[in-house]
């Protein structure tokens, strides 16, 4: 489709949704609801199907291997936006020689770039590390006055062509598609070297850039214009001509100005290029290397974990909610089809944590159904027929829903602005899944909804409930609650500071990890005799569904591990599947970036919740919310995982997840409050609770169930991660019964305020 068509069609969509939510008549927002339903569904099937439409794999699933790299500054003006875009041209000329096909080499940050490059081998590997780090070559030479009638002649053979002289390919033209030859002398009369600066400027004439010599190099620069004005000096970048202006003087004093048909990009390139930001060497910080084996392995893996979780999800939702459970089979794969149809139409990137992102979407996604349905049991038990008892169920769910989802997607935009990688993928599912669960579960399962009753005369649907009635003093067991919670949290604390570095994975510590398969199984004991190196952790691990050998080190020295492992075992056909190598510098900005993240994550959802709630609401969600990061990072420690930035996705998950959870418990009581039911706050919080148990239970069963999937089909590199959320799952549904609520109570006896005044007189301000 066409951008004229794409942006058509959602102009349209656009229109038809702003006509659905300002419609009251039932019959137009059953029809609008279907054409909506529809025309999304038959667009994402549109930007999938076509095989020039696939969604992008990342590395990690296609193999190949990724350069973080960084430019060290020289001069106190460090690394401008220009010099960066100039170092990323200079870089992405010397990968193409590589002959792959689609490489990424994009700007990340103010000084890093990162490259990717797919299908490399292990020579290939080296020579590209060489390359990106090699020194660029910036000179000034001058070309040949006889002009192209000599170069033609050359070209045909009959000239000799001066041996002091060498052809360069020059692109003159503004779009640089057209080249030609020019012919210049090999021996160069100045170097890069003595550029001090160079920037682009406009005047009368047009944009021009300005060049600086320092001393010696003004010198030079006369003395070769004295003797060559009027002829053209190329500059030479990489052996490739990007520019031959003529010497219009025979002296310049350390100061130039190039002049032609610029338009302002083209000026402000060659200035960036004058002032050659490669002439130092650059620095690779991370190296990452993914075999394509490993990454088909990975893709089948990733897919076995999703239809796993799929259908288990969808056999509990149908088992338990019957015909009604249906329709929300339907709102789920419309949910999958539309989050895969935005990947695509945007250009998304799928990684293995996306992958990982859309299970858990699959689990998350039946929380909106949940609430909607035990709604709806509870309107039909007040004797309302089916249709009055479904507009007061999702009338009732939507603030709920919207609010927990609203604080998911905080986590989820936070986790995507401070990630990068692979991670950054995990983000965007997780982000586009919970904008297409809102969609499914609020506009399409309702639109079915209401056709069954309107046109097919449903009267009655019946559910499980195997939820026991009886009603639990939460409350009333708070203290001992509190207890417990501090012995967790003190013990994963200790945990934690016992374990020390040996929490970090090289993603924050710095280092190498290799990974390795081979024909004949080699050991873990046979290849820590053959390496006799104490430092070098060796693992035993399953990815996909192969089993292998990982290797922690010192960074730099996977190729050694590798090359002596290959000479003690000739007959195993020991192979790197794998290969991450992190510097020690870009590790702590990990650190950083992963503690920034958290903070900025907490004070959106505090911000949020205050906005949304009470700020007493608000710091019970908050302390919830660090009593189950800091005890799934202690269980998780206890049990000797490594924190990689694949796990910071997943404790930023569960910060979401748990907000969530309390947000839904947090809706019911704001409601009790507001309908001025009586009884003390204590109390009716306990009966919100209760009332919210089924829901609480129901989702964190179908959240188990999908993540479980990922835990036992996902392989090696997601199991850590799954893991972190099966039990931040865990502790969340603690939490939200056992912390939240009585935090809630603690603080607004501290502040000396009335939860019930303050909600009431929040209500009374927004009546007016």
């Amino acid at each position: 489709m066409s951008p004229v068509l794409t942006f058509c069609f959602g102009l349209l969509l656009l229109v038809l949704f702003g006509w659905y939510f300002a419609s009251d008549l039932p019959s137009r927002k059953r029809w609008l609801g279907l054409v909506l339903s529809v025309l999304l569904a038959a667009f994402c099937i549109e930007h999938i199907t076509p095989p020039d439409k696939k969604i992008r794999l990342g590395l990690d699933l296609q193999g190949g291997t990724s350069f973080l790299i960084r430019l060290i500054p020289q001069t106190e003006r460090g690394i401008t936006p220009d010099l960066l875009d100039q170092a990323v041209e200079v870089i992405r000329k010397r990968v193409d020689q590589y002959g792959v096909s689609e490489p990424v080499i994009t700007p990340q940050g103010k000084d890093r770039i990162l490259v990717q490059i797919a299908g490399l081998d292990t020579q290939q590997l080296e020579e590209a590390k060489s390359q990106l780090q090699r020194v660029a070559k910036l000179e000034f030479a001058i070309v040949d006055e006889s002009g192209p009638a000599r170069v033609e002649r050359i070209q045909k053979g009959e000239e000799v062509m001066d041996p002091s002289f060498v052809l360069k390919t020059y692109r003159p033209s503004k779009d640089k598609t057209e080249s030609t030859q020019i012919l210049v002398k090999r021996r160069a009369a100045l170097t890069g070297e003595y550029v001090t600066r160079a920037f682009a400027y406009f005047d009368q004439q047009g944009y021009g850039v300005s060049l600086e010599l320092n001393a010696e190099g003004a010198k030079i620069f006369d003395e070769v214009a004295r003797q060559n004005k009027g002829r053209q000096m190329a500059i030479v970048l990489d052996g490739e001509v990007i520019s031959a202006p003529v010497l219009q003087s025979d002296h310049f004093g350390g100061r130039a100005q190039i002049t032609g048909n610029f338009d302002d990009k083209e000026a402000r390139d060659l200035a960036s290029a004058l002032e050659n930001p490669l002439r130092v060497p650059v620095q690779i910080e991370e190296t990452r290397s993914v075999s394509p084996t490993l990454g088909a392995d990975s893709i089948r893996s990733g897919v076995m974990a999703g239809v796993s979780g799929l259908v288990l999800v969808m056999f509990a939702t149908l088992i338990y909610y019957r015909f009604a459970g249906l329709i929300a089979v339907f709102g789920l794969l419309l949910n999958i089809l539309l989050l895969l149809g935005a990947m695509a139409m945007f250009n998304f990137t799928l990684t293995l944590p996306g992958i990982a992102g859309i299970i858990l979407t699959i689990g998350m996604a039946v929380d909106a159904n949940v609430l909607i349905y035990e709604r709806l049991r509870e309107e039909m038990a007040a004797g309302k027929s089916l249709s009055t008892a479904l507009t007061g169920a999702y009338d009732k769910a939507f603030s709920a829903i919207f609010d927990a989802n609203a604080t998911t997607l905080i986590t989820a935009l936070i986790l995507f602005w401070q990630a990068t990688g692979s991670v950054k993928g995990f983000a965007v599912t997780l982000t586009l899944g919970i904008i297409a669960s809102m969609f499914s579960a609020l506009l399409f399962t309702r639109t079915g909804f209401r056709w069954m009753v309107d046109k097919f005369g449903l009267s009655k649907i019946t559910m499980l409930d195997l939820v026991p009635k009886r009603t639990f003093d939460f409350l009333g067991k708070r203290w001992i609650a509190l207890v417990i919670s501090l012995i967790f949290i003190g013990g994963s604390v200790v945990v934690f500071a016992v374990r020390g570095e040996k929490n970090f994975g090289i993603d924050f510590r710095g280092g190498d990890l290799l990974i390795v398969d081979s024909s004949k199984p080699v050991s873990v004991a046979e290849a820590r005799a053959a390496l006799d190196d104490p430092a070098v952790v060796i693992q035993f691990e399953r990815e996909g569904t192969k089993e292998m050998l990982t290797f922690r080190s010192l960074q730099g020295t996977s190729n050694e591990i590798l090359a002596k492992l290959q000479k003690a075992f000739p007959e195993s056909g020991i192979v790197a599947f794998g290969q991450d190598t992190v510097g020690p510098q870009i590790g702590l900005e990990f650190a950083k970036s992963a503690l920034i993240a958290l903070a900025l994550g907490m004070v959106g959802i505090l911000f949020y919740v205050t906005l949304r709630f009470e700020f007493s609401f608000a710091l019970g969600a908050l302390v919830a919310l660090l009593h189950d990061v800091i005890i799934t990072l202690g269980v998780f420690s206890l049990i000797g995982g490594e924190l990689s930035l694949v796990m910071v996705g997943a404790i930023l998950t569960i910060a979401g997840y748990s907000i969530n959870d309390t947000i839904v418990v947090f809706d019911r009581i704001r409601e009790g409050l507001k309908n001025g039911e009586r009884g003390t706050v204590q109390a009716l919080m306990n009966t919100s609770i209760n009332e919210t148990l089924s829901r609480t239970v129901l989702t964190g069963g179908t959240t188990l169930l999908s993540v479980g999937a990922l835990y036992f089909f996902g392989g090696a590199v997601l199991r850590d991660f799954s893991f972190a959320i099966l039990i931040g799952i865990l502790v969340g549904t603690y939490s939200s019964i056992y912390i939240a609520a009585p935090v809630v109570l603690w603080a607004s006896k501290l502040r000396g305020k009335s939860v019930r005044r303050e909600v009431l007189e929040t209500e009374a301000l927004k009546k007016a």
